[in-house]
């Protein structure tokens, strides 16, 4: 029996013959790298360069009573120890440059740490040797304060605050809610009339990218009072909206050269090395570099972040899901970066290739005492799916049916109503399914291989169910009046800061600019219910603003040369 691959929806977008398995095809860029020619950011070396290690805390989550910096500026070949108070705006995140977001995470910490690992000074010195020296000889008087590592554990009442900005330990969504919400038809009123309850709970650690090539950048002085800055970000303008921000410094005055990066996975589009190499630049007035070794690329290069999933599904005899309900928790470690954006994308996605007509979604963002999470292939798609696909596989086994099969009877088809109020369009999972178990010769009933996305869809399956129940659940009152959090302004404003005579430096090379990473996906239409029934009460909108207007909301870091 042919299988229809569907095929012609890209037939004008690639070439769709598939035979590259077993066949010695050269990368574009392999003659570069085999040669030793590619050209990566550490390859740009100049005269009087200048090495930056940062000195990190040994705890979870401790108060910064004091810091010595006194022994350390007397070490052999020291320039420059930096400070949070040398910052001119010691406040970030990459999120706030989209108008996502308040702030939350300093560059150099001032008054607590809130991860193990998280940089309370910097040492600009001669020498990689002599930073790290001297690293060693600064102190600094601690208040060890209890810390959370488990993200259920983060939202209890009681539980020690980890983010000044976010004191209950969840970012908030729209203004006003702890979590994220989907909400698609009435899953109570479909659990009481399933034949099966089924509910699992799947749980995804940390992962460290673990690219070859360690992060980190080189900065030096350029004519016209211009800085540039040689980076492995994957993420050239965000790197560089994000250099503007905390150096308070317009972004013309920044010249960002990309170029190869040595493996990044996503851990490498929130960096924060580029504004700190710049800053140690503008205070030495020389060429400074700042990359991490590979222990702190472990210990605090961020990881992906852990995921937490609680599924319950209500399924008929015959294999029919008829509800769907998810609970779920991104370890966002001690400060946002991205895994805010990520729960939006996640939320986005449920509840997978599947046509349930009642769909219930809570997912929070978490705050907890460990290294900051970022990106890393599929982010915000890979943990759910797994947990998704893992619990189809035990909804097979709960209601006696083949796992392809289950899945073949609940796929997309064409013309079906997705949970956000869209028409699933161009479905393939049902094919995909057939195709993948006639590869690995898993034999299906006849039905399921007469099966095809594009029939079978639409009709009741296409209809938005008659009522949503909505729910001010997780609301949290005040926040726009700025009791709740932050009001987005820096809690440390340094001086600005003054250039130190340049010294004159060999010109850099230009390299090829890497690209930018694409901006973050917009967040789901809010559900609006037809009713029926009446809808809850919904409390009158608080009047005052969320937070001052970003000064960097539209930055564009749009240079050419």
């Amino acid at each position: 029996m042919a299988i229809e691959f569907r095929k012609e929806l890209f037939a004008d977008e690639r070439d769709d013959n598939l035979n590259e398995i077993g066949k010695p095809t050269q990368r574009q860029d392999m003659m570069g790298h085999v040669t030793g020619r590619s050209p990566f950011y550490d390859d740009h070396l100049f005269d009087g360069l200048l090495h930056l290690r940062c000195v990190r805390s040994p705890h979870h989550h401790a108060r910064i009573r004091s810091i010595d910096t006194s022994e350390a500026e007397r070490m052999p070949g020291v320039k420059r120890i930096v400070l949070g108070k040398d910052v001119p705006n010691n406040l970030n995140t990459l999120l706030s440059l989209l108008d996502f977001g308040l702030d939350d995470e300093p560059l150099i910490s001032t008054k607590k740490v809130a991860y193990k690992g998280e940089p309370v000074a910097a040492v600009i010195a001669e020498t990689e040797r002599q930073a790290r020296d001297a690293c060693a000889k600064v102190r600094v008087d601690w208040e060890v304060l209890p810390h959370v590592l488990d993200v259920e554990e983060a939202i209890k009442s009681g539980a020690p605050s980890v983010n000044e900005t976010y004191p209950k330990n969840a970012f908030v969504y729209h203004g006003k809610y702890d979590h994220q919400k989907l909400r698609y038809g009435d899953v109570e009123a479909a659990f009481r009339t399933a034949d099966h309850v089924i509910e699992g709970r799947y749980q995804m650690s940390p992962i460290e990218q673990a690219p070859t090539e360690t992060c980190g950048a080189i900065a030096a002085p350029e004519t016209n009072d211009r800085y540039v800055c040689y980076t492995s970000t994957q993420a050239l303008f965000f790197s560089l909206g994000t250099a503007s921000k905390l150096l308070n410094m317009p972004s013309s005055r920044l010249h960002f050269i990309g170029g190869t990066v040595g493996g990044g996975f996503g851990g490498k589009v929130d960096s924060l090395h580029e504004p700190l190499a710049i800053l140690g630049t503008m205070l030495t007035g020389r060429p400074v570099k700042y990359m991490f070794d590979r222990v702190e690329e472990m210990q605090v290069g961020a990881p992906r972040g852990a995921e937490r999933w609680y599924i319950k599904d209500g399924v008929m005899n015959d294999g029919r899901l008829v509800a769907r309900q998810f609970r779920g928790y991104f370890d966002s470690g001690a400060y946002t970066r991205l895994s805010s954006y990520a729960i939006i994308k996640c939320v986005g996605h449920l509840p997978g290739p599947y046509t349930i007509p009642n769909v219930h979604a809570d997912v929070y963002c978490v705050f907890t005492n460990r290294t900051p999470a970022t990106a890393m292939r599929g982010f915000g798609i890979t943990g759910v799916d797994f947990a998704i696909e893992a619990h189809m596989d035990k909804v097979a086994e709960a209601v006696g049916m083949d796992p392809i099969e289950l899945r073949i009877l609940n796929a997309y088809r064409d013309g079906d109503m997705k949970a956000h109020r869209r028409l699933a369009k161009n479905t393939a999972l049902v094919e995909c399914c057939q195709v993948a178990a006639e590869k690995a010769s898993w034999r299906i009933h006849d039905t399921a291989r007469r099966e095809t996305s594009l029939t079978g869809g639409g009709g009741e399956r296409g209809q938005i169910p008659n009522y949503t129940a909505l729910d001010e659940n997780g609301r949290i009152e005040g926040y726009a009046h700025q009791s709740y959090a932050a009001s987005g302004q820096p809690t440390d404003q340094a001086a600005p800061v003054q250039p130190a005579p340049v010294q004159p430096s060999p010109p850099p090379v230009s390299q090829p600019a890497a690209p930018s990473a694409p901006p973050p996906a917009s967040t789901p239409p809010s559900p609006t219910p037809p009713s029926p029934a009446p809808a809850p009460a919904q409390p009158a909108p608080s009047q005052g603003t969320t937070r001052a207007p970003l000064r960097f909301s539209s930055v564009s870091g749009l240079r050419r040369r």
